[in-house]
Formats: C-alpha cells, sequence, structure tokens
C-alpha cells in the first residue's frame, strides 16, 4: 500500500519553472515504478511523465518532452516533475501515481492503482 500526498502547485506565468513533489508513505515506495498524470477541465487525465522504481528509466508524453523532468529521492520517498518553460496549455490538477515494480514503466490511467488527491497548476499568458 502506497499514500501519495502532491505538493508544489500554484499559478505562474508562461515561460517560468515550477517543480511538483509527491511525498509517498508506505513500505513500497522504494519498489513502486511512479507516473505523473495530469487532468484539464473537460478533457480525460492523461500521462505526463513516468519512472522505473530503480530511477534508471523515464518516459514522456510528446507534448512535455525537453520541458519536464521527472525523478526520485528514494531516501526521501519523494518523486519530483520539474516543469520548465511552462505553457498555457500545461494548466491542470496533476496528479501523482504509485505503480508495481518489476515492470515496465506504463502510461493508462487504469494501470495505477495508487494514486493523490491532485495539485492544481494554473500558467497565465
Amino acid at each position: 500500500q502506497v499514500q501519495l500526498v502532491e505538493s508544489g502547485g500554484g499559478l505562474v506565468q508562461a515561460g517560468v519553472s515550477l517543480r511538483l513533489s509527491c511525498a509517498a508513505s508506505g513500505r513500497t515506495f522504494s519498489r513502486s515504478n511512479m507516473g505523473w498524470f495530469r487532468q484539464a477541465p473537460g478533457k480525460e487525465r492523461e500521462f505526463v511523465a513516468g519512472i522505473l522504481w530503480t530511477g534508471t528509466s523515464t518516459v514522456y508524453a510528446d507534448s512535455v518532452k525537453g520541458r519536464f523532468t521527472i525523478s526520485r529521492d528514494n531516501a526521501k520517498n519523494t518523486v519530483y516533475l520539474q516543469m520548465n518553460s511552462l505553457k498555457p496549455e500545461d494548466t491542470a490538477v496533476y496528479y501523482c501515481a504509485a505503480d508495481r515494480a518489476n515492470i515496465p514503466i506504463r502510461t493508462m490511467t487504469y494501470e495505477y492503482p495508487y494514486w493523490g488527491q491532485g495539485t492544481q497548476v494554473t500558467v497565465s499568458s
């Protein structure tokens, strides 16, 4: 079982950076693949980035590739999403999710069993 709490969201102007954090509790965090998803108003929740439990592999959505970076610190039970060059279309509620270990990074919402409550990111033009 993994419990997740996101933080770091806010209202920012286009072009700036923001870093989201996801604090996890539970014994299995260090063995869990982790993902960041987002949901904009009126849209489906979508995959943003994922990281292997070892931290040695990452996957990104095309829309954020080159701008966002996912990382993790297993000693701190925390996963991060560094977001640079933010655009108004990045506005959404951002969710942290935990998957199982020993499998490839997955990108579908329904595949992740554990979710945080989300943090709002609003990017103004």
